[in-house]
C-alpha cells in the first residue's frame, strides 16, 4: 500500500512539474519580446510594382504608392510597423494594409515611397528588421 501511494505521489508531483515548467521555444517572429517595439522577423523586404497602383488591397483602399503603407502575411490590417534597413540603419514607419509578399524569402512588401525611404529602388531588395510599433 505504500509503494502505491509513493508511486502515486510521484506521478502527481511530475504532472504538477511538467505542467508549470515553461519551455522557450525559438519562434521566428519573436526574437526579442515580441510585443510592441519588440522585433518581429528579419529578412528580405521588396516594393510593388507600379502595375499595381490604385488596385484594391486586401483590407478593401486603393493602393497608393505615395502613401507609407506594406503588405505583411499575418500581421492584422492597420499594424505600424517600423521597417529598419540592416545595411544602412535607415528606418521607415509604414500601416499594414495588405496582404503578401508572396514570393519566397520574402518577409514585407514596401510601397514605393516607404521603400525609397530606406533604401534604392534599383536595389529591388533590402535587408530588413520589422519592428512592431501598434
Amino acid at each position: 500500500m505504500i509503494k502505491l501511494i509513493q508511486k502515486l505521489f510521484f506521478i502527481t508531483v511530475s504532472v504538477m512539474l511538467i505542467g508549470c515548467s515553461s519551455s522557450q521555444q525559438s519562434h521566428p517572429k519573436s526574437q526579442s519580446g515580441g510585443g510592441t517595439g519588440g522585433v518581429y522577423e528579419s529578412g528580405k523586404a521588396s516594393y510593388y510594382a507600379d502595375k499595381y497602383q490604385s488596385r484594391q488591397t486586401a483590407n478593401g483602399e486603393r493602393f497608393d504608392q505615395r502613401k507609407l503603407t506594406a503588405a505583411h502575411k499575418t500581421l492584422p490590417f492597420g499594424t505600424w510597423v517600423r521597417v529598419i534597413n540592416l545595411d544602412n540603419g535607415r528606418s521607415v514607419n509604414v500601416r499594414i494594409n495588405d496582404r503578401g509578399p508572396f514570393v519566397k524569402g520574402r518577409i514585407i512588401d514596401l510601397s514605393r515611397s516607404a521603400f525609397s525611404a530606406i533604401g534604392n529602388t534599383r536595389s529591388g531588395l533590402l535587408n530588413v528588421r520589422v519592428q512592431i510599433l501598434r
